[in-house]
């Protein structure tokens, strides 16, 4: 992986976009034995009608994950310094998840040299479903 540099990256650059098959009860069948998440309005229609939806929808982990997978294609996740996310709207089932990042601020803090991502997970026509910001170190190219 050819690891960005503190000064080869501006504010307003941006990595993405990553775009994902859409969402299908395979994937969230798979996510809820990977995850340990069996809440049944992520694999059983009938459950998530009587929750008031119209179908299954994606897990919100799921979607972080997602947003993760963007990150760790960008830099190695021991460049990770913090992760948050805020969900925003619920990914349904055929959904294609398209995610994109963009450098808000970069800070020099002591030896480390920090940038700061405003992430989003959208997907075409469903709008956004998660809104993440992501702390980097981006110091010296020889870390590992």
């Amino acid at each position: 992986m050819d690891v960005p540099t503190f000064d080869r990256i501006s504010v307003g650059d941006t990595i993405g976009p990553m775009r994902l098959p859409p969402v299908d009860r395979l994937t969230l069948a798979l996510y809820c034995g990977a995850s340990n998440d069996h809440n049944p309005i992520h694999v059983d229609p009938d459950a998530a009608r009587r929750a008031g939806l119209e179908d299954v929808i994606a897990h919100g982990m799921l979607s972080m994950a997602y947003v993760g997978r963007l990150i760790t294609s960008w830099v190695p996740q021991e460049r990770v310094r913090s992760f948050k996310c805020r969900f925003v709207g619920m990914m349904k089932l055929g959904e294609e998840p398209e995610l994109t990042g963009t450098v808000r601020e970069k800070h020099a803090s002591g030896d480390e040299k920090l940038v700061l991502l405003a992430l989003s997970l959208s997907t075409r026509g469903g709008g956004e479903k998660v809104r993440a910001e992501a702390l980097i170190e981006l110091g010296d190219s020889s870390k590992k």
